[in-house]
């Protein structure tokens, strides 16, 4: 405190920080930067453990046997939704009903913002089919969920079988504590949504449907299965759910015992894993899985139908079944006892998931990085916009330092006015408003106009929008006294990189690998952009390169190389375009929040920076 205090020690550390200024913010790039690749290295990462009591041993002995009971169960099922041309929903009621559990129906129906093209649906109506095995030892207080979907042609046969199967075992058990769920939900996402809101009398999305006539014990936990094969060669988890949620470690951490007990490979972002850690090709393996968690991470969408359960403090992972050309394959009797391990584990537990982490990355299903060791990387990169707001504060606030920059006299004694530099805060946010409004309710008056979709007309009209909003916010101080002079742009520039902190940390705080993303493309050119005449084009350019619609094209790009499918410009632009429409679409039928963090706050933050570089 006595340096701050004194007068003299606290102006000789300003000076200190000003004059490094900017190789102290180059300096905390390279070693934020560092520090995040540095985490897929093995002395970063920390090795996976149980932390619940209840989950720590899996010497209970499997005995599920009903493997061609759930072949044959997948054959009846394949041919009734063939007949029906749907979900065979009475022929599900009649199976669940006839293995003696408690059955229920739930309809619903949900009409789009505007067609969804990759699905092929506008007016969705679905129904969702749900059996209870009462727990025959317990309160009936609480239940766990395993969940199939209904999908399109022959996807996910099997796993409806299988959990017609396992439905059909577990009722001739009688150790069970907690009520057990089986759901098979129709349209996806839309149908699991439908039910976990029916289920917990809340409305957040508009959908439309019916009273839910039983119900079981509050959710602890809920399995997702996904599977499309009579065997398999591997099982792959999916962690990441809607804005960047994530499960409970302890239930990723229960999936891999059991893999490891049955001898089923299990993999995580689709890759195997590795044991020569001390190896390059072992480090730029756990690299690549864990920029692709980062990558999945940030685009906010639920990689499964766990991904909306996790909204309810559910924790809850999908389990998804590979068949590829490995030599040792696994059949349905084999899933089926890990699924049922994994099920006797869950019966045990006394309360919900909380001893273990929430906040996690995973190079792999063995190791992990913890909170504590990836957020000082973000923070080295924040520190950046910190530095460079205190270096403008001092020029601001000291006249010296404002002539030794070169600023003559007149202009570091005009101040700018609040109308200066609030017009163009607020213009850059109408303009966010109307990248997040339009899109949707012009659509109409768009394909009345033009010969598009209403698919296209939304995307193309967002587009419109976010590349008009380049030509409005460096013209407005052209109009306001006194908002051209040096102390105008860097006043301006000290509130938008403040902004800007604030911005990304608290994104940060929700998810991740959104916040850290977007702090490595933008925190750089942010800091050092200048209104200079001789390098406006380049500082222009290199604020596009930034931009959140460019930063969005290449992670598309980058996600195709990590999964090694790579794509052509062109089609990476088509994926953009997709990933737009489905932006839109997940914000208005889930509750996604990426869209209108990017519209209403990033983009807007962004344009104040365009403002900038453009200032006369």
């Amino acid at each position: 405190m006595g340096l701050l205090s004194d007068p003299n020690r606290r102006r000789a550390l300003t000076s200190l920080v000003t004059r490094l200024n900017t190789p102290l913010c180059v300096l905390c790039y390279l070693v934020g930067v560092s520090w995040f690749m540095g985490l897929a290295f093995e002395p970063f990462m920390l090795r996976t453990y149980m932390s619940e009591n209840a989950m720590g041993s899996t010497m209970v002995e499997e005995k599920f046997v009903f493997g061609e009971r759930a072949i044959s169960y997948t054959r009846e099922f394949a041919g009734q939704k063939k007949k029906t041309g749907g979900m065979p929903v009475d022929w599900l009621v009649k199976t669940m009903k006839s293995r003696g559990l408690e059955v229920y129906t739930q309809s619903f129906s949900q009409t789009l913002p505007f067609p969804d093209e990759v699905k092929e649906r506008y007016m969705v109506r679905g129904t969702n089919v749900y059996g209870i095995l009462r727990a025959p030892r317990g309160p009936r207080t609480e239940s766990i969920v395993l969940s199939a979907p209904c999908s399109e042609g022959n996807n996910n046969n099997q796993a409806v079988g299988l959990l017609l199967a396992i439905a059909s075992y577990f009722r001739s058990q009688i150790y069970w504590a907690k009520d057990i769920i089986f759901l098979v939900n129709e349209h996806d996402l839309i149908g699991t949504e439908a039910w976990l809101e029916a289920y917990h009398d809340v409305n957040m999305t508009g959908l439309r449907s019916s009273p839910m006539q039983g119900r079981a014990g509050a959710i602890q936990a809920a399995l997702s299965l996904e599977l499309s094969s009579d065997v398999i060669t591997s099982m792959d988890v999916a962690l990441e759910g809607l804005n960047g949620q994530l499960p409970n470690l302890d239930l990723v951490n229960l999936f891999y015992a059991f893999c490891q007990k049955t001898g089923v490979l299990c993999t995580i972002q689709g890759k195997l894993q590795r044991n020569d850690w001390d190896t390059l090709p072992g480090y730029t393996h756990s690299l690549s899985t864990m920029l692709l968690m980062v990558l999945k991470q940030g685009s906010g969408h639920p990689q499964g139908d766990h991904g909306l359960f996790l909204r309810y403090h559910i924790e809850a992972v999908t389990m998804r079944g590979i068949n590829s050309f490995r030599q040792y394959k696994f059949d349905m009797t084999t899933v089926g006892k890990l699924i049922e391990g994994m099920f006797r584990k869950l019966n045990n537990l006394l309360e919900r998931f909380h001893q273990s982490y929430f906040f996690y990355l995973m190079p792999s299903l063995t190791r992990f990085v913890s909170i504590g060791y990836y957020m000082p990387a973000f923070g080295f990169l924040a520190l950046i916009l910190v530095l460079r707001a205190l270096d403008l504060w001092v020029q601001l606030s000291d006249p010296a330092r404002a002539l030794e920059d070169g600023v003559s006299e007149g202009e570091q004694d005009s101040s700018p006015s609040l109308l200066s530099l609030a017009t163009p805060v607020i213009i850059c946010h109408l303009t966010g408003l109307a990248l997040y409004f339009l899109p949707v309710l012009s659509q109409e008056m768009a394909i009345q106009h033009f010969p598009v979709s209403e698919t296209e007309a939304v995307v193309l009209t967002a587009i419109a929008i976010y590349v008009a909003g380049l030509a409005l916010p460096h013209n407005t101080h052209r109009v306001l006294s006194g908002a051209g002079t040096e102390r105008g742009w860097r006043s301006l520039k000290l509130f938008s990189l403040l902004y800007l902190a604030v911005l990304l940390g608290c994104t940060t705080l929700i998810n991740f690998s959104l916040g850290f993303i977007l702090a490595v493309t933008m925190i750089p050119v942010a800091a050092f952009i200048q209104p200079h005449r001789s390098s406006k084009v380049l500082h222009g350019v290199a604020l596009i390169l930034v931009s959140p619609a460019t930063t969005l094209l290449l992670s598309i790009y980058l996600y195709h190389e990590l999964i090694e499918y790579p794509v052509s410009l062109l089609e990476c632009w088509q994926h953009f375009l997709t990933a737009v429409s489905q932006g839109i679409l997940d914000h208005h039928l889930y509750g996604s929040l990426l869209y209108p963090l990017l519209a209403l706050f990033i983009y807007p933050c962004w344009l104040q920076f365009w403002n900038i570089v453009f200032w006369k």
